[in-house]
């Protein structure tokens, strides 16, 4: 009886929260795990238990509350599944039209040893594949060739804040060339070349142009506004948030399908044969 309610109480909870606000689900859900804890420990008479409850509980909250301010969104919208969301939208969203191009790792190689400034968005592709130490060789060979070469983190890329910004130190990526959305977003007009690794709904022109959209009102970074920009995802299938990204379909932005580790080593291959490496 109980675990049937707690499930249908947690399904009702969580099942209208859709578009923009899916990305915090996770915090909320973590955050409630934490105050449930904490419950237990009270009625068990178990300080420890009560405790780490409430540690969980408060570093969810403190987390929601980031990833809120990140996706332009309050917590109660979040809670309520959308309802008062600074989303003004009332109708219809924009339906989008054009060719999807396709590009190959040759072209892609030529253009990023063409290209004098690249900017380089990862997103939670990358994490998944584990694709950020040939993405390291790559900007490495990149650098020594004199190309400016920067990363641009969305605050809530991947699955959590900071996600992208652990795996690049992992990587041993150098801090001074990974930047915030506030840092970055306004150098995309005189970027060269883009590179989009698993990233979708952070970079979803539909966000500032669409106010229609589930995502509208979401800071978003401006990849479109580069020379040229290469998405490189396993397809051409939505982001999380469920949303068509109509910068799939622009004229200065290509397609790179597959693998983002084993592309990101074909392309770290194609640099180096180019520089003579």
């Amino acid at each position: 009886g109980a675990l049937t309610t707690s499930g249908a109480l947690g399904w009702h909870m969580t099942a209208s929260i859709g578009g923009a606000d899916m990305p915090v689900v996770i915090t909320v859900l973590n955050s409630y795990s934490g105050w449930a804890l904490c419950a237990e420990g009270f009625m068990l008479d178990m300080p420890i238990m009560t405790t780490v409850g409430a540690l969980i509980g408060c570093s969810g909250a403190a987390l929601t509350k980031i990833m809120c301010d990140a996706m332009n969104r309050d917590i109660l919208s979040v809670i309520l599944g959308g309802y008062g969301t600074k989303s003004s939208g009332k109708g219809e969203a924009m339906k989008f039209e054009g060719e999807v191009t396709q590009t190959n790792i040759d072209d892609t190689c030529k253009l990023l040893m063409e290209s004098e400034s690249v900017i380089i968005v990862p997103g939670y592709g990358l994490a998944v594949a584990k694709g950020q130490y040939p993405l390291k060789d790559m900007v490495d060979t990149l650098r020594a060739a004199g190309k400016k070469v920067r990363f641009g983190i969305h605050p809530v890329a991947g699955r959590m804040p900071g996600q992208l910004n652990v795996l690049l130190a992992e990587a041993g990526v150098p801090y001074d060339i990974v930047e915030e959305l506030e840092e970055i977003n306004d150098d995309f007009d005189e970027t060269d070349i883009v590179l989009v690794i698993g990233a979708n709904d952070t970079v979803n022109s539909a966000a500032e142009d669409d106010p229609n959209s589930e995502i509208a009102g979401m800071p978003v970074l401006r990849v479109w506004k580069a020379k040229q920009v290469i998405v490189m995802k396993r397809s051409l299938a939505a982001g999380y948030a469920g949303v068509e990204n109509p910068v799939f379909l622009k004229d200065n932005t290509d397609m790179l399908l597959g693998d983002a580790k084993d592309t990101c080593e074909k392309l770290a291959a194609g640099v180096k044969a180019l520089t003579g490496q």
